[in-house]
């Protein structure tokens, strides 16, 4: 068996209680079943905790807090400058490392947000740390 090919993501819809009486629906039904596989191949996943999942996790986010508007980072201009007006942006926590450090996602767009979202959480400790990957 092959690595599975993957298709676009489509909404299902289903009658319940008939068997799939269309080619169509066949096709959605072998769909479900592909995916479903998928999922078996991986068994459990690495990151069940949602801790895990998190660059920072302990990050204390003010009840009033609201992000800013960014003009997002897709990777085409100068990583230095957009840091300067990321930290502009949220100049009124600069002295709150972590909650620097969580909502730079929240500026990110396309590949910098693939590669935000796959940083090691386990190397990236400061903010120092998120911004020197970040430029290199």
């Amino acid at each position: 068996m092959g690595a599975p090919q993957h298709r676009p993501l489509q909404p299902l819809h289903f009658s319940v209680g008939r068997l799939p009486s269309t080619m169509e629906e066949r096709e959605k039904l072998d769909l479900i079943e592909e995916r479903l596989r998928v999922f078996e191949v991986f068994g459990d996943f690495p990151f069940a905790d949602i801790v895990d999942l998190c660059l920072v996790p302990d990050v204390i986010i003010p009840s009033k807090f609201k992000v800013s508007d960014f003009v997002k980072y897709k990777g085409t201009t100068c990583p230095k400058n957009y840091l300067k007006m990321y930290c502009r942006k949220m100049g009124a926590y600069s002295r709150d490392e972590k909650l620097l450090m969580h909502f730079f996602q929240e500026s990110l767009a396309k590949v910098p947000v693939s590669w935000y979202t796959n940083l090691e959480a386990s190397r990236i400790h400061s903010w120092k740390d998120l911004i020197t990957a970040f430029i290199r």
